[in-house]
């Protein structure tokens, strides 16, 4: 038993494990087993399948003229695709979590293009387990409520997610809808504006979560949706033995007719883990109605590229004349008013 608690850590569990193991040569064989078989138990209750929420998103810093398409929607193929910045905070958590509680697994659930796919090498890369990519042109155009009916769906499908965990909000939208959309549409809790998870034990997340005003510490029963700030721990870099093993590692759309991946057939065969989860709206047992643009009540009408230049500048006093002139050229020129 651990020193401080009347209960067994992980490091205990698995120091027991492997002296039981140890005494087969010796003893009472069946009461040996009885008890590997106990604390094997323990070692499984301590496990938890964690699904991080990622999103491939446009690189606002490089936003031009053709970032919208006609109809209103984000116009991907134009602009440089990056992991959401908050969704990499996200993936830290999860895989602290995952070196907390032995026997854990992290997934990226991702939706987007083929080209999405991407997104779930750079979780595997830096230690993630597996991925899902969902990805059709039934999925296209959603906004968050259909982008939550999407991943809500899917989460089901996965099954028996003990943490799902996501950024605070995209950087192409901006809104923090999603990830408590989702939670409503699973029925789950939810804890939001999380900045660190301190543990998970005897079925409880402890999150420490930044409020207005300060800091606070809750707890939440699992299963939970948590949503992570961006001034969270950074994620880790890329290990580099994990890049080499998953850098082939391809959804089934990605392998075009016109790229080298033919070459690598032979590697697709012999190690499945390269081909990642993709997944369509039927695949996920969706309501076309209530995906992509059909399923999304928000739409975007205009977006305009604002470019702020230098102009001369002005000296007003505090003259009741000049500030009256200012306020008369603010309403002119539709600033204010």
């Amino acid at each position: 038993m651990c020193t401080f608690e009347r209960k067994m850590c992980s490091f205990c569990a698995f120091f027991f494990v492997n002296r039981e193991k140890n005494r087969n040569f010796a003893g009472d064989l069946n009461q040996t087993k009885e008890r590997n078989f106990l604390y094997i138990i323990i070692i499984l209750n301590m496990a938890l399948k964690i699904v991080v929420l990622a999103k491939q998103v446009p690189d606002t810093r490089n936003v031009g003229k053709d970032a919208m398409t006609a109809e209103g929607t984000v116009n991907r193929a134009a602009l440089p695709a990056i992991f959401n910045p908050e969704d990499l905070n996200a993936l830290e958590q999860a895989l602290r979590l995952k070196e907390q509680n032995p026997g854990s697994t992290v997934g990226i659930l991702t939706m987007g293009p083929p080209r999405a796919g991407e997104i779930i090498r750079q979780g595997l890369y830096r230690g993630a387990d597996t991925g899902w990519l969902l990805t059709d042109r039934l999925f296209a155009g959603a906004d968050t409520l259909a982008t939550s009916y999407a991943l809500a769906t899917a989460i089901k499908k996965i099954g028996d997610v003990d943490i799902v965990i996501g950024g605070r909000q995209a950087i192409d939208g901006d809104t923090a809808q999603v990830g408590p959309q989702v939670a409503q549409k699973l029925g789950l809790n939810q804890v939001t504006y999380a900045e660190e998870i301190m543990k998970v034990e005897d079925g409880k997340a402890t999150i420490r979560r930044v409020i207005d005003g300060g800091v606070e510490t809750v707890e939440a029963p699992l299963p939970v949706v948590i949503t992570v700030n961006g001034s969270a721990a950074p994620c880790r870099p890329q290990n580099a033995k994990l890049v080499m093993k998953y850098k082939r590692a391809t959804c089934p759309m990605e392998r075009t007719t016109d790229d080298d991946y033919s070459e690598y057939n032979h590697l697709y065969e012999e190690r499945p883990y390269l081909t990642l989860n993709q997944w369509s709206v039927a695949d996920v047992d969706g309501d076309v109605n209530q995906c992509g643009l059909a399923g999304s009540p928000t739409k975007v009408k205009a977006v305009k590229n604002i470019v702020f230049q230098a102009k001369e500048s002005k000296t007003l006093t505090a003259s009741d004349a000049d500030v009256e002139n200012m306020i008369k050229e603010l309403l002119e020129e539709k600033i204010i008013g």
